[in-house]
């Protein structure tokens, strides 16, 4: 059985989707209908889509046809995925003599014809982004024994990617979120016995008794409420949202989101309102929907229908009637929405984020943070 020999076409396209998916992280994408042909994505990958293309394409025509479906597919990957930008290589390894790849205009498309691995080489573009490629694709091995040793390695790698899907999607007890509503809760009650105007008073945030060196205003407002419905309103969302945010990043980095998407909403809110009280829990809850986004960004091959579909119209309907109504801080709520996202940059999302990811999250971070001290403060 050691003497079976892989048809050279094949050969060439398992080793090439071996690379991909063991060496540069894609993954495969189910399409229907396609036909020798594999689609791979990595969406925060300079080209967010490789194609592997055995089809026999007899000339530039029918090239033309070929590329015009894959940028109507294209488009539709885009929107499901949210990107803002989709480039793709396609890599050809069955065209006719007659196809010349150098006459055919593509938009962010490029284009490689080969016959041999070796001819990868007269691809700067290839070797630029992937340098490894014809080093990681040669294999002493031949026949059945490198069949068998390509698909059992590809087999390895997509079970430590569900491995990680399980560890970052299975529920976990969130304790973080229980802890943050008994705290807002004895706060509420602290109200109700000592009375609004004495917690208001020492709690909550207002920008001359911040300037005036009374920084944890800028926390404890977030756990202090006026009203009963104020306070159920706030619990009721943290406790649908909390648990999947703390489930999604951890307890600790949830925990810094939380606060930290409050402080940011409370910067921005003395920013806008500065001789006004605010307090609430609302802007550290935006902050988790901030946080939501940035995470289904990571993983949107999960989470793109939810996002697009529920999170996003959740958001804008917040907002929308914040600004219809008085005696809502919006500028807490904007604030603490971009706090999400910032302080989940910064804090990383498992599996995904890279070391200069969280470098550069928390530089915008703290850039961001001095520029709300400018606005309220040194103006």
């Amino acid at each position: 059985m050691d003497s079976i020999v892989l048809n050279e076409n094949d050969e060439i396209i398992i080793k090439l989707l071996h690379y991909f998916v063991t060496e540069e992280n894609y993954s495969p994408i189910v399409l229907r209908g396609a036909k020798n042909e594999i689609w791979l994505e990595k969406l925060d990958g300079d080209y967010k889509i490789v194609r592997l293309v055995s089809n026999y394409i007899h000339n530039n025509e029918q090239l033309n046809v070929d590329l015009y479906r894959t940028s109507q597919i294209m488009k539709r990957i885009k929107r499901k995925t949210m990107s803002f930008s989709i480039n793709a290589l396609s890599i050809f390894i069955n065209l006719g003599d007659n196809v010349d790849i150098d006459k055919i205009k593509t938009e962010n498309i490029d284009l490689v014809n080969i016959k041999s691995l070796d001819e990868l080489n007269n691809y700067a573009f290839v070797t630029d982004e992937f340098p490894t490629i014809t080093k990681k694709t040669d294999f002493k091995e031949q026949g059945l024994e490198l069949f068998m040793k390509l698909t059992t390695d590809i087999g390895k790698k997509n079970d430590r990617d569900a491995k990680m899907a399980e560890d970052v999607f299975t529920k976990k007890n969130p304790i973080i979120t229980k802890i943050l509503i008994f705290i807002n809760l004895v706060m509420f009650l602290l109200s109700f016995i000592l009375g609004d105007n004495l917690m208001v008073g020492l709690f909550a945030n207002y920008g001359p008794a911040v300037e005036a060196g009374q920084i944890y205003r800028l926390f404890t407002s977030i756990f202090l409420h006026i009203s009963f419905f104020h306070f159920l309103f706030n619990m009721y969302a943290l406790y649908i949202i909390g648990p999947q945010i703390e489930n999604f990043f951890g307890k600790w980095r949830y925990l810094i989101i939380y606060l930290g998407s409050g402080l940011v909403g409370n910067l921005l809110s003395i920013a806008f309102n500065l001789g006004t009280f605010s307090l609430g829990a609302s802007g550290a809850i935006f902050g988790l929907l901030g946080s939501l986004i940035y995470f289904g960004y990571h993983y949107r091959v999960y989470l793109d229908s939810v996002i697009k579909s529920q999170i996003i119209p959740l958001i804008f309907l917040n907002l929308c009637i914040g600004f219809m109504f008085t005696g809502i801080d919006n500028a807490a709520h904007i604030g603490g929405l971009i706090g999400g996202v910032l302080f989940s940059w910064t804090v990383g999302v498992k599996y995904k984020s890279t070391k200069n990811d969280i470098i550069t999250g928390i530089g915008m971070t703290v850039i961001f943070i001095a520029f709300l001290c400018f606005l309220a403060f040194m103006r």
